[in-house]
């Protein structure tokens, strides 16, 4: 039987972490739906054709260890606003959220676009000045060199073009619960999410 997870949320929001806890909590696969489009952006970045990048996409591709880098969050951005790109994509998604015994997808457009009929949705958010301060801590620890305004900027032009484009803009489904992390811990906002994934189960 399969139960489908939508979590939706801008960058550093906290969505992918939420996610991961919970795909272990109710023992369900997990997929990070943005290493798809980092992915693409990275080929991209290579020199091949974006559309071209992502009809021809392979899993190995999401195992490349360059795919937290910020030229690739960027590129990832802007390929993610081309129609021809999500809709190559689109088949990938779908497929993994029916998969028997569970599934949690994570993104920006899953409860809007991908699993529209998903019956728990979240929409995970928080300031934007929360999320770029988690985002330059976790750059710095990587060693990145960079600061908390160029992030900021960054993390906003992102948000924007995000929020603006034709297909699949990023906004919260309908009847998305909305889990603003920017004073929770990570094991209060993971344990909100189980609670609101536990009732829609019981639905």
């Amino acid at each position: 039987m399969s139960f489908t997870v939508a979590i939706d949320g801008p960058a550093a929001a906290g969505k992918g972490t939420i996610s991961r806890a919970v795909a272990a909590h109710f023992g369900f696969a997990h997929l990070d739906t943005g290493l798809l489009y980092r992915a693409v952006g990275a080929r991209m970045l290579d020199g091949l054709d974006p559309v071209e990048a992502a009809r021809t996409l392979d899993p190995e591709a999401l195992e490349r260890s360059d795919l937290r880098a910020p030229e690739v969050a960027q590129a990832a951005s802007k390929v993610a606003a081309i129609p021809d790109v999500r809709a190559a994509l689109v088949d990938f998604q779908r497929a993994f959220a029916m998969r028997a015994g569970g599934a949690v997808l994570d993104g920006r457009d899953i409860g809007t676009v991908i699993c529209p009929e998903a019956p728990a949705k979240l929409f995970v958010t928080a300031s934007d000045t929360v999320r770029a301060e988690r985002r330059f801590r976790e750059l710095t620890d990587k060693g990145v060199e960079t600061s908390l305004e160029e992030v900021l900027t960054e993390m906003r032009e992102r948000d924007a073009r995000d929020s603006a484009r034709a297909a699949a803009p990023l906004r919260p489904a309908q009847d998305a619960v909305i889990l603003d992390t920017s004073r929770l811990s990570i094991d209060d906002a993971v344990a909100a999410a189980i609670e609101t994934i536990r009732t829609r189960q019981q639905g």
